[in-house]
Parts: structure tokens; C-alpha cells; sequence
């Protein structure tokens, strides 16, 4: 039980990815669908930020010059994860743009009534 706290935060974003993914498998609604796909990348972003932290380090901020590296926790991760907030930003942007504009034509977000519509269409 003891590694449960102590990798508390890979746990954390499992169980948060894996709430994003069956709310993406299971909703039918196309909101909710990009409500699930923002909670998989929050978990991602979690992972990556507790991989990158290390007990007892510092931030990498240095002011009178390096004097000894080990002190200080590894900046890569954290830049990765500003790097994926915007981008996932910016899909969730296009996603819901793209759900504004199948609401206008179809009248509905609902992912089942929007495969029958389509299916009249091709008839």
C-alpha cells in the first residue's frame, strides 16, 4: 500500500484517463465526447508534470551562476506540458467550432440521431 502514496500521482492520472476514455467510448453526445477528451489530456498533462518532478530539487532558476545541477528538477517536462495545454486549447477550439456548425445543419448533438440523418442522406 505504501507505493500507492508514493506514486500517487501516475495513480491519479490512470483512473483520470481512464474516466476520459470510457466517457468517450460510452456518451453519445458530442460535447460530452470533448468533455472526456479533455480530461485524457489533463491526466497526460498530470503524468508528464509528476515525471518531471523530483523530491527535495529545485526549480531550474538560477542566479548566481550553477554551482552544483543536482539540486535542480529537469525543465523538459514542464515545457511539454505548457506545449500541450496549448494544443489541446486549440483542438478543443476546433472540436466545438466543429460542433457548432453540425448543430446549425443538423439540429442535434446527439451522435446516434446525427448517424440516422446521415444515413437518409446517402438513400
Amino acid at each position: 500500500m505504501e507505493w500507492l502514496i508514493t506514486y500517487r500521482f501516475e495513480v491519479a492520472a490512470v483512473i483520470l484517463f481512464g474516466i476520459g476514455f470510457m466517457n468517450l467510448l460510452l456518451r453519445k453526445n458530442l460535447i460530452k465526447k470533448i468533455i472526456g477528451f479533455n480530461i485524457m489530456d489533463s491526466s497526460v498533462f498530470l503524468f508528464l508534470a509528476s515525471q518531471g518532478y523530483i523530491e527535495g530539487r529545485i526549480a531550474p532558476i538560477v542566479v548566481d551562476g550553477v554551482q552544483d545541477v543536482s539540486k535542480y528538477i529537469n525543465p523538459i517536462p514542464s515545457g511539454l506540458v505548457l506545449t500541450g495545454i496549448v494544443v489541446s486549447v486549440s483542438v478543443s477550439a476546433f472540436f466545438l467550432a466543429l460542433v457548432q456548425r453540425i448543430y446549425k445543419k443538423y439540429h442535434t448533438i446527439e451522435l446516434d440521431e446525427l448517424l440516422k440523418i446521415m444515413k437518409k442522406e446517402e438513400d
